[in-house]
């Protein structure tokens, strides 16, 4: 099952075998070939049935097949997510098990294959006379952008909204778009997302439909920074562009959940929203007052505008405060360690404690409303600690709120605005989020 693609793209899907198979070396996995005919020059990356997983090419029409000397076998899982690459004349394989962060497998420079090719998913029996099954969920083509690409200047590439359960995996696209939207909020019907495209937000059923435009009054250059309160009755947002404001940077508005006029919150900017306060009388956000400050965390009374900075200290880079349900704590990425991890504090500021420890750079911890779980996205060690760019290979990792080891549960090429505010559905089980690709 193939289509025909060019350029450079990244091909992934969780596999699993059907039952237990006939021979140890049936085989499923990722193909590009150059045509259907059966001496094609081809590569494909290849699970077997016994574990074996495996780089193998014909580099050139009617050659021999190839594969690495050493052949790596892997625990064998109920299911195996298997990606494979093509970067300029560069193809490589990648695997993971279920909670486990993307392995390379092998890779092989192939500077004869043509510009398009065919690519898509294969089972093989190793038997002529064999049926075999295999299983394949979370199929994603996406086609990443060049390395320094700045959608600022060179425009904004397509976004897909998709929901996904958190225990099981399963993933579901309800909206595409070739342009640019972010952030989706679940609303608290439970039936609806809400989302920022074009610099003003909108609602779409969960199964999909016509996007329905929330009305914002003069806020029209809403951000990627916009949520619910805990009572469902508010909805704070981070817009720019306001005239009467010092540079036209973005400032945080409260206004009823179902649209009408915004209220400004505080008149100092920048200031990005990124959590309520359970009492749903409060805000907390990331802000600057100084040039030559970092962003710290700020609370605001939403009445009084009265404002409160909860990181004082030399804290380097922090972003994403959000308070958990029981306003117990805020949760935040913060960089004083090093690498971007995740924290908690009080909520007067004090009691800092780190949660994850890993060479990762992890940002916008999102937790449940049951207060049992967190989610959050986590770039590669080769993005900057203080930058969390759009399209880049991420994953989304979740952890339990109690403690434990984070696990991977999902895989895709996005960044920005994929998950910045808290996504989750009202009954914990699942989130919403936005994967890119051209």
């Amino acid at each position: 099952m193939y289509d025909k693609l060019a350029g450079d793209f990244i091909l992934t899907a969780n596999v699993e075998f059907v039952g237990n198979g006939v021979d140890p070396h049936r085989k499923a996995g990722w193909m590009i070939r150059e045509s259907t005919e059966e001496n094609a020059s081809h590569i494909s990356a290849t699970l077997h049935g016994d574990g074996l997983t495996v780089l193998q090419w014909r580099e050139l029409r009617g050659a021999f097949m190839r594969d690495p000397e050493d052949e790596i076998f892997a625990p064998k899982s109920h299911y195996t997510i298997l990606q494979l690459e093509r970067s300029g004349t560069k193809i490589i394989f990648r695997a993971a098990h279920p909670g486990e962060p993307l392995q390379e497998i092998g890779s092989k420079v192939l500077p004869n294959l043509s510009e398009s090719v065919l690519a898509g998913i294969f089972v093989n029996s190793h038997h002529p006379e064999v049926i075999e099954a295999a299983r394949f969920w979370n199929v994603r083509i996406d086609h990443p952008v060049a390395d320094g690409y700045n959608p600022y200047q060179n425009g904004f590439i397509g976004c897909r909204l998709e929901t996904m359960n958190v225990f099981d995996g399963k993933r579901k696209v309800i909206f595409e778009k070739e342009g640019r939207f972010e952030a989706p909020n679940w609303m608290p019907d439970g039936e609806r997302l809400l989302f920022n495209m074009d610099g003003l937000l909108f609602t779409i059923p969960i199964d999909g439909g016509v996007p329905m435009q929330v009305q914002t009054g003069n806020a029209n250059e809403i951000n990627n920074d916009h949520g619910i309160s805990f009572d469902g009755k508010l909805l704070a947002i981070s817009s720019g562009h306001n005239k009467d404001l010092p540079g036209k940077a973005s400032a945080i508005y409260v206004l009823p959940l179902h649209g009408g006029a915004p209220k400004l919150v505080t008149p100092k900017t920048p200031s990005y929203w990124h959590g309520w306060n359970p009492n749903n009388k409060e805000v907390v956000y990331v802000a600057r007052r100084n040039a030559d400050e970092p962003y710290h965390i700020y609370s605001a009374d939403i009445t009084t505008g009265k404002e409160t900075a909860l990181t004082s200290f030399d804290a380097g880079h922090v972003d994403g405060p959000e308070f958990s349900p029981d306003g117990k704590y805020i949760y935040y990425n913060g960089s004083q360690s090093g690498t971007m991890q995740i924290w908690r504090m009080k909520p007067d500021g004090t009691g800092h404690e780190q949660l994850t420890f890993d060479q990762y750079n992890n940002w916008f911890p999102h937790v449940s409303p049951d207060g049992k779980w967190i989610v959050y996205i986590s770039f590669p060690e080769s993005i900057p600690v203080n930058d969390h760019p759009s399209y880049k290979p991420v994953t989304l990792k979740l952890m339990p709120v109690s403690g434990g080891a984070p696990k991977v549960i999902a895989c895709m090429y996005g960044g920005q605005g994929t998950i910045n505010v808290p996504s989750w559905s009202p009954d914990s089980k699942q989130i919403a989020f936005v994967s890119n690709s051209k």
